[in-house]
């Protein structure tokens, strides 16, 4: 009886102690639940507040950037000889057509005002139309603090011993009309060194773009904005808003925006999951008190996670290549069985490296989590995203109809990573290449299969990037003859022997008289014959050989010149040599231990290195061409070149492609742009070669469109070199003409 009696006053004893411990538990609950409210609402409006700063930071750089885009335009006309006689004569109809009415139908500047030495108005366009100077005074008020500050600026610059001063400009956010605009001044300035003024006697080009909708909607549409537009200054504006503030501190107006409140609506979708998660908690609670069920729960999920980070990438959460290995055998198994086909796509980011050196590995490992958040968004479930390692990513499309299924969504893949990404305040623009293999009705190996993917991979970055590659039955065969022809490449480098230069000729106007020749190199395989440079100069560019190939061809052409009185000779450089910082000191190291000079080398280049617009290649040009060095633009007319570039690089010689002479007097469209190049370059001060002249008619109608020098198969061959003294001996012994450095 004692023993029973102790035992139902312990049990009774204990429920009170329960009790209190379950109001104390449940007191600790709710405490916590409203501290949580209450981060929940303060990382609400942080978030809210984050989100408002970067727009107001985007908008600001977007400003900036139509600031500098103006003055850029600017430039592309007041870095000109033309520009600087012409103004100088007042000739109105030319400033008109070139800084004036111009400017406004090509840059939509909305005015343009010309200044004399005195910052007296020789010329003025309002809205794209000519109107008298004196309607300047309209606008003298406003732009005379700029004026005179860069008149202030270009003293101190003419007085100083910089060898590489700052560019004159000066610009300031003004009112004009009542309404804010951007005002840039820049002097009109000679291009070349054939034209000089004094200090002092500069004209000015004055050039306004008013802030309005256009302006304001390129921002927005940038930098995905809502509602955006300029505000008058009346009053204290909205949070959403960028004070367009001059030099003095007077705002002129605002730009303003509906801004984006990632926080309120974040609350507005996971308020219904939050009162489901308070009534969760109550549940909680009684859960926590089976100790032996919750410590049995804790060690299932600390060997659930432990098997999950075995099998899955830790910083995506996607699966890791170990599972991706086990899905892909899975799915073919499955596929054979089926009698259906899967499709491997082997995905590669297009500059990561730029990211991880420019904005760090934290921005690096950020790009790759939204980049998984996006390939996730457009698979399956049935489907499979892996990350295999690095910037590498792998899709495995199960029970697919056919290729074009796996087509679709590479061509998807693709658009979904070129959008923005923000990465850390910061807007980044990256591509992707994808390789794809589909497995065989038959049954594919899956190491084969990725194999494949990786072929396919390699020719999509090989062909250009941003692209999705298929993989062909021949790819195989490619690569392999590609990486026997690296080897043997090598080889013949290190034998010398087969490698040789062929040369041809390039004439004079007369079509008798050699200007110079152009070396081109060949390749006298032991097994293939002769071999053009199309077979092997992409292999040397990608494997790393150029730079020695690009030198022997150099350290060749550059002997042979000198043992002649040939008046230049040509070599075509890569862009990837430009990229070297060592390469002019090579190319003149190359001449001077020739005996050389310098001005009778010429180094032919493409327009992809004037598109890449490289610090490094536009000083290394500008090297060279200091140093004597003439530079020539090959295959003009069949990529992209900006007036602005060619001035920027200033080359010496325009080569029209082959592709533009076979169509002269046969298609009148292109004989009007081959016509056109010649006048671009007589504005230029530029030399024309024509390239591929095959034919008589070819031959008269380049001549007659104005080319300086001409080069084809009419007038001469590649020939060897002993062939090439033979022809520039028998040219020199010609009575009416001597040779001519053109």
């Amino acid at each position: 009886m004692v023993g029973r009696r102790y035992g139902m006053k312990s049990r009774a004893n204990s429920r009170p102690l329960t009790f209190q411990v379950t109001l104390t538990v449940l007191a600790l609950v709710v405490f916590a639940l409203a501290l949580l409210v209450g981060y929940g609402l303060f990382a609400t409006m942080s978030a809210d507040n984050d989100a408002l700063q970067r727009q107001k930071a985007f908008v600001a750089n977007g400003l900036q950037d139509a600031v500098n885009g103006l003055m850029r335009e600017q430039e592309s006309v007041a870095v000109w000889d033309d520009a600087v006689n012409f103004a100088k004569a007042h000739d109105q109809q030319w400033m008109s057509e070139n800084l004036g009415e111009w400017m406004y139908s090509y840059y939509g500047h909305d005015r343009a005002f010309i200044l004399d030495e005195h910052n007296l108005p020789v010329h003025a366009m309002e809205d794209g139309k000519t109107v008298a100077p004196n309607r300047y005074a309209d606008a003298e008020s406003t732009a005379a603090p700029v004026v005179s500050k860069l008149r202030q600026l270009m003293a101190e610059i003419a007085s100083s011993d910089d060898a590489d001063p700052p560019k004159p400009v000066a610009e300031d956010l003004v009112s004009l009309d009542g309404k804010p605009a951007i005002l840039s001044v820049m002097p009109l300035v000679p291009s070349t060194d054939r034209l000089t003024q004094e200090p002092g006697s500069e004209y000015l080009h004055v050039a306004v773009k008013f802030i309005d909708a256009r302006v304001v909607g390129n921002i927005a549409r940038q930098y995905m904005l809502a509602d955006a537009q300029v505000l008058p200054f009346l009053g204290t504006p909205g949070s959403a808003s960028v004070p367009l503030i001059d030099s003095r501190g007077v705002i002129l107006g605002y730009i303003g925006w509906s801004p984006d409140r990632p926080g309120l609506t974040l609350i507005r979708k996971t308020g219904p999951a939050l009162l489901g998660g308070a009534f969760l908690a109550g549940g909680v609670l009684w859960f926590l008190l089976r100790r032996l069920r919750r410590a049995s729960d804790q060690l299932q999920s600390s060997q659930d996670h432990a098997q999950f980070l075995a099998f899955h990438d830790r910083l995506t959460g996607l699966p890791n290549r170990a599972l991706f290995e086990d899905r892909l055998k899975r799915a073919l198994v499955a596929a054979q069985r089926q009698r259906s086909r899967i499709a491997l796509l082997y995905i590669d980011l297009d500059r990561f490296k730029t990211v991880n050196d420019t904005l760090g590995h934290p921005a690096g490992d950020e790009l790759v989590r939204q980049t998984a958040r996006r390939l996730e968004s457009r698979v399956r479930e049935v489907d499979t995203v892996a990350r295999l390692g690095g910037d590498e990513f792998a899709i495995v499309l199960v029970d697919i109809r056919n290729v074009g299924a796996a087509e679709d969504l590479s061509t998807k893949v693709l658009e979904d990573l070129t959008r923005p990404f923000v990465l850390l305040g910061d807007q980044v623009f990256i591509g992707a290449s994808i390789g794809i293999a589909v497995s065989v009705d038959t049954g594919s190996d899956p190491d084969d299969l990725l194999r494949k993917a990786d072929i396919a991979l390699y020719e999509a970055k090989k062909n250009g990037r941003g692209r999705f590659q298929l993989f062909a039955g021949d790819m195989d065969d490619i690569l392999t003859r590609r990486r026997l022809i690296e080897s043997e490449l090598r080889a013949a480098l290190d034998r010398g022997g087969e490698l040789r230069l062929a040369y041809q000729p390039v004439y004079a106007a007369d079509c008798q008289t050699i200007v110079g020749a152009e070396a081109l190199v060949r390749w006298e395989h032991p097994i293939h014959g002769a071999l053009p440079p199309a077979h092997f100069i992409g292999i040397a560019e990608e494997r790393g050989m150029i730079g020695l190939l690009g030198g022997w061809v150099l350290t060749k052409a550059a002997n042979f010149a000198a043992s002649t009185d040939l008046p230049w000779i040509a070599v075509n450089v890569s862009p990837v040599q430009l990229r070297d910082e060592a390469f002019a000191a090579q190319v003149l190291e190359i001449v001077g231990q020739a005996g050389l000079a310098p001005s009778r080398l010429q180094l032919e280049i493409t327009e992809s290195v004037l598109l890449e617009d490289s610090d490094t290649a536009r000083t290394t040009l500008k090297t060279l061409r200091k140093a004597g060095v003439h530079i020539a633009l090959d295959d003009f007319g069949t990529g992209y070149s900006s007036i602005s570039y060619l001035r920027r690089y200033q080359v010496d010689k325009l080569k029209i492609d082959r592709s533009f002479v076979r169509q002269i007097g046969v298609d009148d469209d292109t004989h009007a742009i081959v016509e056109a190049m010649v006048r671009l370059a007589r504005a230029l001060r530029i030399q024309v070669t024509v390239e591929g002249v095959e034919t008589a008619d070819q031959r008269d109608m380049a001549l007659a469109i104005g080319c300086d020098e001409l080069q084809g198969f009419l007038l001469a061959s590649p020939m060897a070199e002993a062939q090439m003294r033979e022809t520039i001996s028998a040219a020199r012994k010609l009575p009416q003409r001597t040779l001519s450095a053109g």
